[in-house]
């Protein structure tokens, strides 16, 4: 049983900069598809909101049940 596709070995081992960077080689990649996730999530919208409208106001609510649990403890 084959566990690695050959293809795609080769793929990898001709991404240049195996010498100097070695694994690192891959990090701006990486980089690059992290930075395009966190440009989708500011600049697309699914009717009026984006993630981090729904994001600040989930982690208002968090504050304000943190609050009124705080003020029944007293």
């Amino acid at each position: 049983m084959k566990l690695y596709n050959p293809r795609l070995r080769r793929f990898l081992d001709r991404w240049p900069g195996k010498k100097t960077l070695g694994i690192y080689r891959f990090l701006p990649v990486f980089f690059l598809l992290g930075a395009a996730l966190e440009f989708s999530m500011i600049n697309w919208r699914v009717g009026e909101v984006n993630f981090y409208q729904t994001f600040k106001k989930r982690q208002a609510l968090n504050i304000l049940e943190k609050r009124q649990q705080e003020g029944h403890q007293h």
